[in-house]
């Protein structure tokens, strides 16, 4: 079993605590990715994983058996860096065989390891060249076949595509899938690129200011986000957020925007909010795909409502507008035939059998 186990991590620099005392169960053959912005743990979470980083408290088990002091060479782990860290004067194949000749494998199996993991890299024609002969992208297939050879418990990757352009990203994202799919290596991905984390991950750790807010699927923290941070983080573009309340209408629930707007809520949703006071200080969270133009024949609980656009981004297949409401800006997509344009009224549609409410003070979904 190559489970990993976090309980009560802490990481702290003198007065600063890094990591707050995070619990986190890694399945064996998962694939999590720790995703969040700069500064908020997820890079020093997965040194402490692998032994890089000494931790400050709680304790740390891969396959079961607690790590804290076991130094990173015997924690049976294997790492891509961002930098990708190839030794310049070796060939490709003598980079990835290079852990293996210091553990004095067999000349016959190291050959035969790095012959499949250059093969399910697709860089067989590439193992008798010098990095510097190599591309970014071709760099990184190196880094991570040295890490497949030596067939480990564990892979960490420390935000691996950083340093290629947005096209050699998304094709090194189906890779590393791929390669997953045909390893089952227990995987942990650290990346803050929210796009990253939704398309490799089985499960997606989301950090802020050293803690997990929360830990899901994709189409859990998508759909059903716990906090603000959460729902704002976990889409692109994000979620918009205006301030609204509660109140009766002729015995209906609606959720009033400004003075002058306001919907009635779809029953299941009316159902849900009703024990909230009408007092309380609430956010309407709506995704910019349920903000679209207005349909002649509409779903129940899709709401119409006239919308003057400040700044129309076509995107091809659709376009992005944005308007204000009582000093708030928000997004919304709409079909290209549309007819937006800046400065321009048009008839706009909310989904709220997709909204959510979250409480202004604390930021938590209700």
């Amino acid at each position: 079993m190559a489970d990993v186990t976090l309980r009560k991590v802490v990481k702290r620099y003198d007065d600063v605590e890094a990591v707050r005392g995070i619990d986190l169960d890694i399945a064996d053959h998962e694939f999590v990715v720790l995703v969040g912005p700069s500064g908020c743990g997820k890079s020093t979470t997965l040194r402490m994983i692998a032994g890089l980083e000494d931790i400050s408290d709680g304790d740390i088990m891969i396959g079961g058996d607690v790590v804290n002091d076991v130094p990173p060479k015997d924690r049976d782990i294997a790492m891509v860096f961002q930098n990708y860290a190839l030794y310049p004067h070796m060939t490709v194949a003598e980079n990835m065989s290079f852990g293996l000749r210091l553990k004095h494998y067999p000349k016959a199996e190291i050959k035969s390891r790095v012959a499949e993991a250059a093969r399910m890299l697709d860089i067989t024609d590439l193992v008798d060249r010098k990095p510097k002969q190599l591309s970014g992208g071709q760099r990184q297939r190196v880094a991570m076949g040295r890490a497949i050879v030596r067939n480990p418990k564990v892979f960490l990757f420390d935000e691996p595509l950083s340093n290629l352009d947005a096209k050699l990203r998304v094709q090194m994202r189906i890779e590393i899938k791929k390669v997953h799919q045909k390893v089952r290596t227990t995987t942990v991905y650290v990346t803050h690129d929210q796009v990253e984390a939704m398309t490799l991950a089985d499960r997606v750790v989301v950090m802020n200011h050293g803690r997990i807010e929360q830990i899901g699927t994709p189409n859990e923290l998508y759909h059903n986000p716990a906090t603000r941070f959460v729902a704002s983080f976990i889409g692109s573009p994000a979620m918009n957020f205006a301030p609204c309340r509660l109140e009766d209408v002729a015995g209906r629930l609606h959720v009033r925007l400004t003075d002058r707007l306001a919907f009635p809520l779809p029953p299941q949703r009316a159902a849900r909010y009703q024990a909230i006071q009408r007092t309380d200080k609430l956010l309407l969270g709506i995704r910019p795909e349920h903000v679209a133009d207005a349909r002649p024949h509409a779903d129940p609980g899709v709401e119409p409502f006239d919308a003057m656009l400040d700044v129309t981004e076509p995107m091809g297949m659709e376009t992005l507008v944005y308007f204000t409401l009582e000093g708030t800006q928000v997004c919304g997509r709409v079909t290209p035939n549309a007819g937006a344009k800046d400065g321009s009224p048009l008839r706009m549609a909310v989904d709220l059998n997709n909204m959510h409410l979250l409480n202004e003070v604390t930021g938590a979904v209700l």
